[in-house]
């Protein structure tokens, strides 16, 4: 089962800085793209950062862009450095993971799963 655990989440002032990390387990290998999305109170979800499986091609919402950077840390871990944080990034931050997981057993068989994943989410909170 693939699970993502987020960390990194808090409470910092406007213009400060956080990092946040996912990282993903339960598969022996994969080939899927990696994603930050984040909610504010009130507020759909949206898309905040994501990254190939090889860490390339970063993509970014127009709000974080100059601010945020996403970073794959290894295969299995994911980064969301932000900086210049506003009042407006208040908000949970999801991980998120689609893409192909591969498993293998004790008997060396593999198998493989086309698998959408979303983590439990980390609070951000910026105030002054």
């Amino acid at each position: 089962q693939v699970q993502l655990v987020e960390s990194g989440g808090g409470s910092v002032q406007p213009g400060g800085s956080l990092r946040l990390s996912c990282t993903a387990s339960g598969f022996t290998s994969s080939i899927a793209e990696m994603s930050w999305y984040r909610q504010a109170a009130g507020k759909e979800r949206e898309l905040v950062a994501k990254t190939r499986s090889d860490g390339t091609n970063p993509n970014y919402a127009d709000s974080v862009k100059g601010r945020f950077a996403i970073s794959r840390d290894d295969a299995n871990t994911v980064s969301l450095a932000m900086s210049s944080l506003k009042l407006e990034d208040t908000a949970t931050y999801y991980c998120h993971t689609d893409g192909v997981f591969y498993f293998s057993d004790q008997g060396g068989a593999v198998c493989w799963k086309q698998l959408e994943v979303w983590g439990q989410g980390t609070l951000v909170t910026v105030s002054s």
